[in-house]
């Protein structure tokens, strides 16, 4: 559940504490002392939920406003596609902390963190500045909704993911 308080009715502000708790994924997934299998299923529900609603519930909506470059808008789908190819790689490894998990995991860690920091660039704050707060919050509500109902899904296991970036 959300923890930003009343600012949670805007869109930016719950992409942006998604990508917060992604960050600190990636610290428990590279931690020696962590549960690493754990930290990597809530990474993969988070990561496949989160993204699946962008696209379903705000990417579209953002393009209709002027001052948000669409570009950068099909951009982030692209660049959604790219992180869960490197997902799915590493959800492939059996053996955690091994020299393979690591690598794959680095290479998941650059996938999604330039990712989250072009989106927060271009996209987010586009819509910080151009978006009234009414329609971000519209779209926090969409979001949210889309978001839980994919992670009810059980979205994060290898077999969607693989179904994921085989469409």
């Amino acid at each position: 559940m959300s923890t930003v308080g009343k600012e949670d009715q805007d869109v930016v502000a719950v992409i942006l504490e998604d990508h917060r708790t992604m960050e600190e994924l990636f610290r428990r997934m590279r931690s020696v002392e962590a549960d690493r299998a754990a930290a990597l299923k809530e990474f993969s529900a988070l990561l496949v939920a989160h993204g699946e609603a962008e696209e379903t519930e705000v990417y579209g909506a953002l393009k209709r406003f002027r001052d948000i470059d669409n570009e950068e808008v099909e951009h982030g789908t692209e660049e959604h596609a790219e992180g869960n190819e490197a997902l799915l790689a590493l959800l492939e490894v059996e053996d955690v902390g091994s020299d393979a998990w690591d690598s794959r995991l680095e290479d998941l860690v650059e996938a999604v963190s330039h990712h989250v920091d072009e989106e927060e660039r271009t996209i987010l704050n586009g819509a910080r500045e151009n978006v009234p707060d009414e329609r971000r919050a519209e779209l926090a509500a969409a979001f949210l909704e889309e978001r839980a109902r994919q992670l009810a899904s059980g979205c994060g296991t290898v077999e969607n993911v693989r179904k994921i970036v085989n469409r």
